[in-house]
């Protein structure tokens, strides 16, 4: 669903018709509220933003789901050290 000219909404404009505004974005309208000419907030229906935060954890474990499958890739190829050994490493070129 793309935001058209009459999505836009002016702060003062906002305050003065938020009843109807809101009942707007309840019928699934997006509303972007802007101040002094440059985008302030957005008024979203609130099951709407439950949605976009379910997709933003689901984004998250698919990355780190990625990064695991990385990490495994990585243990299979031997490209791992051991976690004392790196330590000691970075604590001797500290010393030196």
């Amino acid at each position: 669903m793309g935001i058209s000219a009459c999505d836009v909404v002016a702060f003062s404009q906002a305050r003065a018709n938020f009843s109807d505004l809101a009942e707007q974005v309840k019928a699934g309208a997006e509303k972007i509220i802007t101040r002094n000419g440059a985008s302030y907030v957005a008024l979203i229906d609130s099951d709407r933003l439950d949605y976009y935060h379910s997709l933003e954890r689901e984004h998250i474990h698919l990355l780190l789901v990625e990064e695991a499958s990385k990490g495994l890739d990585d243990v299979a190829a031997g490209r791992v050290t051991d976690a004392r050994v790196a330590i000691a490493k970075l604590r001797h070129r500290r010393v030196a």
